[in-house]
């Protein structure tokens, strides 16, 4: 695989960002100028890092490239300090990470770069924090998305929840500041599972899929969750794993299933050149 660093000034971030980006790799019986120049464009996986990461943690603690060789897939890996994925207008000059992923990643990727951008081939991910972002984006945006799989983290119920009892209690209370208040943040496009009920029966949400270790200190809130969504109708694929606790040998672990799960082909072979 090639593996692509691009560190730009982001109009969004208000500053320079850095992105990691595998791309398919050029077979060894292809001619460069065939393989460069065929025009072909690939599937494209959105993969979000979580808490205290950054564009290198899948890198760097998965094996990703790999999965994404079997696949010929773009994976495209922002970096997105601890911003749980949401605009922060009044945060130093603003940081607007929900809109650049959208309004400006997107179009540098699927513009620059041999990637497709029709739905059916944009899927989107991510750990923890990059997985409450993965389902943020997906739905938000179900007309950019065929796809989400969300690792090690729900959609929570924010209409009911005493944050007194919240994990991450100051960074709920900073996301309510954020938003301009409670009831703006509930009204807005934070609240996932208000966006679920309304989207469950039009057909437009991508297919979605949840997996959870079940050590992990987020898997009571994940089950509560489940419940709510199977009492609710809605079509998602669950998954729960003995003996994983919020880790890397989870997530390594199931961005392979959550690959599979979006339906993606393997390459062709290229047969032996020796």
């Amino acid at each position: 695989m090639a593996l692509l660093h691009i560190n730009f000034e982001s109009q969004y971030l208000n500053g320079n960002t850095d992105v990691n980006i595998i791309l398919p790799d050029k077979p060894r019986t292809t001619n460069p100028d065939d393989f460069y120049g065929n025009g072909e464009k690939y599937p494209v996986l959105w993969l979000l890092h979580g808490t205290f990461g950054d564009y290198t943690d899948w890198i760097r603690k998965s094996n990703i490239e790999l999965y994404a060789c079997e696949k010929n897939l773009i994976v495209v890996m922002p970096s997105a300090l601890n911003s749980n994925y949401s605009n922060w207008d009044t945060t130093m000059m603003g940081y607007g990470m929900y809109d650049y992923l959208i309004k400006e990643l997107m179009p540098l990727v699927h513009n620059w770069l041999p990637a497709s951008d029709k739905r059916e081939d944009n899927f989107i991910s991510g750990l923890s924090m990059g997985g409450e972002g993965a389902l943020k984006y997906a739905v938000n945006f179900p007309d950019k998305f065929a796809g989400v799989a969300v690792l090690s983290m729900f959609a929570r119920d924010w209409e009911n929840i005493k944050p007194e009892f919240e994990y991450g209690h100051q960074r709920t209370l900073n996301g309510y500041a954020n938003a301009g208040g409670y009831e703006n943040f509930i009204n807005s496009y934070e609240n996932i599972r208000r966006l679920l009920l309304q989207q469950k029966d039009s057909g437009t949400l991508p297919k979605m899929y949840f997996a959870v270790g079940k050590q992990d200190f987020l898997y009571k809130g994940y089950k509560e969750f489940k419940k709510w969504a199977v009492e609710n109708g809605l079509d998602i694929t669950f998954s729960e794993t003995k003996g994983y606790k919020h880790e890397w040998r989870f997530w390594d672990k199931e961005i392979q299933n959550a690959i599979e799960f979006f339906g993606l082909a393997d390459k062709p072979d290229e047969g032996n050149p020796f």
